[in-house]
């Protein structure tokens, strides 16, 4: 992507009738929708680094309305509560296609394709068999795909079988994060490389320090995933996990040829702890993204050592579906942080007066982070909608063990679940 224009900073003392921490899909999301509902409002958004260069724009493009809880067997739950998850998801998504719309997105930012959930083993294509019948039984369209059509797709003889499911959009996510943060300029002033380091009341107003300002505003929407507990928010309360992924160089002429397939698609594993693989075909280049590998990380810091690590496990990956592209080295490789809840709800609602989350995605952050960011404008400005009232009736993100129980036992889950996906 090209370089960006000097961001401002703050570096003085403003006043705001609403501040945003955060100007990632729950950060700008929140902005829009105070803008739709507050016109005229004064509204100041602070983000700690440059506009995407965080997990926003870090994550591997799936904005998924189907439900995908990670830590199931093959993402199917209970059908009454999957309803309820699928009309969230799409209600983020439906407002996420508003802004693609109103800013202009091309395609290659915002693209209603759909994905695939595909199978390498008997167990998967178990897997994504189950799946159809249960969203048949919801009146959710999908296609089962046989092995010569997962080829024809992807120019991989790796998969058995695969899902196609149409309503997923896909996402080049710092595109589409910084596509928002432009066009919401008119309406807010945005802050960048302006980290919060306090948060304090006084008087009728909340004040929130920089390193070189401030803000007062009369209220305030913590969207920082799961830095809320940096903020001492939710303490014991979130997971901290990171995901990794690897992207090649641009492929020559010869390697496209060598790879065959459809020109863009995006594959999610059977078993949510399997390998996700995508290609993408536009201004950077015909490439193909990896992720894979989980690790519970309280310290929500990864060493450049374990980083290393999983660069050789995306390659083997990598190459275990595609060898015939041996010759396609990883130009990237990098690490995302995810925000998890031990009972898989959000840390959403006013957690002090004027003060509120939306936070804790549990792996969906483009779209959850989208409702959210949504819902606590709407619920900060006394808007009462349903999704409002669904979200302020889960229950309060479950307590964690004490460490090092949580990071051990975690870790070893998380190993033993990724030994037990196998071939996916």
């Amino acid at each position: 992507m090209p370089p960006r224009a000097q961001p401002e900073r703050l570096e003085r003392h403003v006043s705001a009738d609403f501040a945003v921490i955060g100007a990632g899909f729950a950060g700008l999301s929140a902005a829009r929708r105070l803008a739709q509902l507050n016109p005229g409002a004064k509204i100041a958004v602070l983000e700690a680094s440059r506009v995407a260069e965080g997990p926003a724009g870090r994550n591997s493009g799936f904005m998924i309305d189907l439900p995908h809880d990670l830590s199931s067997d093959n993402y199917s739950g209970s059908g009454q509560n999957d309803l309820q998850q699928i009309r969230l998801n799409r209600t983020g998504i439906d407002f996420a296609r508003s802004a693609a719309e109103e800013y202009a997105m091309d395609r290659e930012i915002f693209d209603p394709s759909g994905k695939i959930n595909a199978a390498a083993s008997e167990s998967g294509h178990k897997h994504n068999q189950d799946f159809a019948e249960h969203l048949e039984k919801m009146d959710e369209p999908s296609e089962l795909l046989d092995a010569d059509a997962m080829k024809a797709v992807t120019g991989s003889g790796y998969f058995r079988s695969g899902l196609y499911t149409p309503h997923t959009v896909m996402l080049q996510p710092a595109a589409y994060i910084r596509s928002m943060a432009d066009g919401l300029r008119p309406v807010i002033d945005l802050y960048e490389n302006s980290p919060v380091v306090k948060i304090r009341r006084e008087l009728n107003s909340w004040k929130l320090k920089t390193n070189m300002g401030s803000v007062a505003a009369l209220k305030v929407i913590l969207a920082v995933n799961g830095h809320a507990e940096s903020f001492g928010f939710f303490r014991r309360r979130l997971m901290h996990v990171f995901t990794y992924a690897s992207m090649t160089h641009a492929m020559t002429g010869e390697q496209v040829r060598a790879l065959g397939g459809q020109s863009s698609w995006a594959v999610t594993p059977a078993d949510p702890m399997g390998v996700t693989v995508r290609r993408i075909s536009g201004s950077s280049g015909n490439r193909i993204v990896v992720r894979s590998r989980f690790s519970y990380n309280p310290s929500m810091e990864v060493t450049d050592g374990y980083l290393k690590n999983v660069a050789r496990v995306h390659r083997k990956k990598f190459l275990d579906r595609f060898p015939m592209l041996s010759d396609t080295g990883m130009e990237y490789c990098w690490g995302g942080h995810l925000c998890l809840s031990w009972n898989n709800v959000p840390a959403f609602g006013e957690i002090e007066e004027g003060v509120y989350s939306a936070c804790c995605q549990n792996g969906l952050g483009t779209a959850r982070g989208t409702l959210s960011g949504l819902a606590a404008a709407e619920l900060c400005s006394g808007v009462r909608t349903e999704t409002v009232s669904t979200l302020q009736s889960e229950p309060e993100p479950r307590r964690l063990p004490p460490e090092p129980i949580a990071f051990l036992g975690a870790n070893a889950l998380l190993r033993w679940k990724e030994w037990r996906a196998g071939a996916e």
